[in-house]
């Protein structure tokens, strides 16, 4: 719905989060499957760069309710439940080499997609049960 109202830019998506059942597990799995690096980690929380553009947050599900003070201000709450989805860009050349990580990791890639524009991607779960994609970009999305 637009107010007539002209937004001021947005610069991308800073972060994103899921919330997960077991931090230590989910952290093995994105440290190690994935290769993040670890940005901050804490009982409530981790946080890891994305290629140094963009946060991926995994909060424990149930431990963000209550507002949370920090040293700058105050976190609303909020939390998150069921099988979520989030997409990592890869190279096309590194589509190959992710899938036979994936498989030589005991990652059952569940499904396959050739896009229109021509991307492609690669499906499969964490072990919470979130929907991960490494998409091979550009060929997604217009631009992307």
């Amino acid at each position: 719905m637009n107010s007539g109202r002209t937004a001021p830019p947005l610069l991308g998506v800073l972060e994103t989060a899921l919330y997960v059942e077991n931090l230590e597990r989910a952290a093995h799995f994105y440290e190690r499957i994935m290769g993040l690096e670890v940005l901050h980690a804490d009982d409530r929380l981790r946080a890891y760069t994305v290629n140094d553009r963009s946060v991926l947050l995994l909060f424990i599900r149930g431990g963000t309710v209550e507002p949370v003070q920090t040293g700058g201000g105050l976190i609303p709450p909020h939390d998150g439940s069921g099988r979520l989805h989030m997409a990592f860009a890869i190279t096309h050349a590194a589509l190959p080499k992710w899938a036979a990580h994936l498989e030589a990791s005991g990652i059952q890639i569940e499904g396959t997609s050739n896009w229109k524009r021509g991307g492609r991607s690669l499906y499969f779960r964490d072990p919470d049960g979130h929907l991960l994609e490494v998409a091979a970009t550009p060929g997604l999305w217009p631009g992307f």
